[in-house]
């Protein structure tokens, strides 16, 4: 993948976490009032270890993806080095 895609798609990631955190810290006084109407609780926070496990599934997936896009990007050379490009 061109250097400036995996730029373009580092930052469109950047944005999207900053814009979902806005949202949240947005709507957080919304969703107190609301349980403070409806006399209903808040979810209790994730303890460590399920902030952990998350953590640990993301980075899995990110170097899933990149391991993917490094074995394309090694049989696109491959293949070029072969037809003679």
């Amino acid at each position: 993948m061109n250097k400036h895609f995996e730029d373009a798609l580092y930052y469109i990631g950047r944005a999207g976490e900053h814009a979902k955190e806005g949202v949240i810290e947005e709507l957080d006084p919304l969703e107190e009032r609301f349980r403070e109407l409806t006399g209903e609780e808040k979810e209790p926070e994730p303890s460590r270890l399920e902030k952990l496990q998350d953590d640990l599934q993301e980075l899995e997936s990110r170097a899933e993806g990149e391991a993917k896009t490094a074995i394309e990007d090694a049989r696109e050379r491959i293949r070029r080095y072969r037809s003679g490009e």
